[in-house]
């Protein structure tokens, strides 16, 4: 194997690792909503310097919503500091960094005991997480021809889903067998792997941005109007991506299906599995035949599948599917329908990934700075994905469950409108066949 091939699988790996310990929290977190049992939480009333502060409750769907938006908000913090240091010095430092860190805060779940320790733990892995994707990322960047970037993001991004179907199954069996604990002991030694790889085989990297990068690439043209797409898209992605296995899992008291751990786990999967498989098809061709027309059509089916995930009950009663399975036991005639439109909203999502990734790529290559570009794609994520939680725990808790996925896919189609306005308006009537 070459020395380049040889940097890439280094870098697959350790999307593959961050992408194991990811995933194995999304299947497990309505395990943790029903081990934690969170409700509503007292403020007391404090006096400091004779000003009164507190003497509120936090309701039962804010703090639902903070086991994500935790993990959101510590990723918004650490986006700008942690990108400015992979362009002004070492990425692999950085890498190597943030991915030991994960193996800590991994190593430290089987002690969370609350709904509080659980968010801090939360807050922790996304500081981890999101330097490991953004640096992992930068790197294949800089490593990939420009005719070839989205092809390899396409095969990183892979990697990270192949993680994704191993670690929700095995973090549904683990879980159904022997608990939490045994899950988090699989994923420290994935990490500290990880961690050895890039060390050996990843060598140092010298490419030094002074300044700030941030600043001239926020005025850039085309990532403007990417923003027109992507700040909206966030809140549906998050909706339906982190309500799907919760819409699987909970109770029917809380509007859910109440179905086992590895029937949550089939929902996850045929989501990751389907973008797997595509991920490097639809990069390569986004590589000959132009990007935005993959963002459009990617971002618009994706609201569309997802506006149909709460009529699976009545798609399973229509077509008189089986409401029991081998091995996975009694379940209901939804299970079917709303395993294969999780595996539709892959597919979708699939057309719309490594376009997007390889678009920030360019504007960021040569020079500009690559974890900077990637930085802001970040940046442009935070605000749905923090606000989109705890929408998404108030929809669940005081209107009802479908109106996550309706608010999640209409948001996504809005977002595919706006991005066709901008395009059209600023770049003319061709750009959509034309980026």
């Amino acid at each position: 194997m070459d020395r380049t091939r040889l940097r890439f699988w280094t870098l697959y790996l350790t999307r593959f690792a961050g992408g194991f310990g990811f995933i194995t929290l999304v299947t497990l977190l309505p395990k943790y909503i029903n081990e934690l049992d969170p409700g509503a939480v007292a403020v007391p009333e404090l006096a400091l310097g004779g000003l009164a502060l507190g003497g509120f409750s936090l309701s039962r769907g804010f703090v639902i919503g903070m086991f994500t938006t935790g993990f959101t908000l510590a990723q918004t913090v650490a986006v700008v500091p942690l990108s400015w240091a992979g362009d002004r010095y070492d990425k692999r430092l950085v890498l190597a960094g943030t991915v030991g860190l994960g193996a800590v805060v991994y190593a430290a779940f089987p002690l969370v005991d609350s709904s509080l320790s659980f968010i801090l733990a939360r807050a922790a892995q996304g500081v981890a997480v999101t330097g490991a994707g953004l640096m992992s990322l930068a790197l294949v960047g800089e490593l990939a021809r420009e005719g070839t970037r989205a092809n390899h993001i396409g095969k990183a991004n892979a990697a990270r889903f192949a993680a994704s179907i191993l670690g929700s199954v095995s973090a549904g069996i683990l879980y159904d067998l022997f608990g939490f604990t045994p899950i988090f002991i699989v994923i420290t030694i994935l990490l500290t792997i990880a961690v050895v790889a890039i060390w050996v085989f990843l060598p140092p990297d010298e490419t030094r941005i002074r300044g700030f990068p941030f600043t001239d690439l926020a005025l850039n043209e085309r990532i403007l109007t990417m923003a027109t797409f992507r700040v909206q898209y966030a809140v549906a992605v998050t909706l339906v991506r982190t309500w799907v296995p919760i819409y699987a899992g909970v109770s029917a008291a809380s509007g859910g299906l109440a179905y086992g751990g590895i029937a949550v786990a089939a929902t996850v999967v045929a989501e990751k599995f389907t973008n797997m498989l595509c991920q490097p098809y639809t990069g390569r061709i986004s590589d000959g035949y132009g990007r935005a027309r993959f963002v459009f059509v990617g971002g618009g089916l994706y609201g569309l599948i997802a506006l149909a995930v709460p009529f699976s009950p009545a798609v399973g009663e229509a077509l008189a599917l089986p409401a029991a399975f081998p091995v996975l036991g009694p379940l209901s005639p939804a299970f079917l329908p709303l395993v294969g439109l999780a595996g539709l909203l892959g597919v979708a999502d699939s057309l719309r990934e490594p376009a997007s990734m390889a678009l920030f790529a360019d504007e960021g290559s040569g020079g500009a700075g690559v974890a900077s570009s990637f930085g802001i794609r970040e940046l442009l994520w935070r605000p749905g994905s923090v606000v989109a939680p705890l929408l998404g725990g108030y929809l669940m808790a005081e209107v009802g469950m479908e109106w996550v996925f309706f608010v999640g896919g209409a948001t996504a189609i809005t977002g595919v409108l706006a991005f066709l306005a901008a395009l059209t308006w600023s770049h003319g009537t061709d750009a959509l066949t034309a980026w």
